[in-house]
């Protein structure tokens, strides 16, 4: 167990640092731990990542599958707020895991990661369109939890968005009625 954490934290130093891994036959244990390390709804896991990436060379080794859809069916840049680099990672995420028969086991976490990945980019925005692009990165987030193994259509992400935004006009009309209380 000691071993495997120190090469977990071994490969996640590397990756941070954005330095080369040494070139040699590379174990599932080893892969496993750089999918890990590359998934977790963290920053330090998503700057790890997007060096990863910027250097796929270097990873060459874990025979990654780098390939990506974006966003799939839904727009990647959704009222302008640019959700491209969290769609990468989250399809890495999804085509690795897959690759090693290990989806099932993590797909919540790289849902979580997506998720924190959108909300990283909203964070950039002032107040009022933070809202707005918070409210797609829910809406994109549970469109993944629900879906996110299956084929979505753009109507199936069209209810998910009306729903959760009718949650959250009744979650603000709710939270008045108590302000006026």
């Amino acid at each position: 167990m000691v071993k495997r954490a120190l090469a977990t934290a071994a490969l996640s130093l590397t990756a941070l640092l954005g330095l080369t891994p040494p070139a040699y036959a590379v174990t599932l244990e080893q892969k496993l731990a750089a999918l890990s390390s590359f998934s977790q709804p963290t920053a330090a896991s998503a700057a790890s990542w997007l060096s990863a990436w910027q250097n796929q060379g270097a990873w060459g080794d874990y025979a990654f599958d780098w390939s990506t859809d974006l966003c799939s069916s839904s727009p990647d840049q959704p009222l302008g707020f640019d959700f491209r680099t969290p769609c990468r990672r989250h399809d890495f995420g999804y085509r690795n895991y897959k690759a090693v028969s290990q989806f099932p086991a993590n797909k919540a976490r790289i849902d979580d990661a997506f998720y924190f990945d959108m909300r990283q980019v909203c964070a950039r925005y002032s107040t009022i369109p933070r809202g707005t692009c918070n409210s797609l990165a829910w809406t994109y987030y549970q469109a993944v939890k629900e879906f996110g193994t299956l084929n979505v259509t753009g109507a199936q992400i069209e209810r998910i968005r009306q729903a959760a935004e009718q949650a959250s006009q009744d979650a603000a009309a709710e939270q008045a009625s108590q302000d006026a209380a």
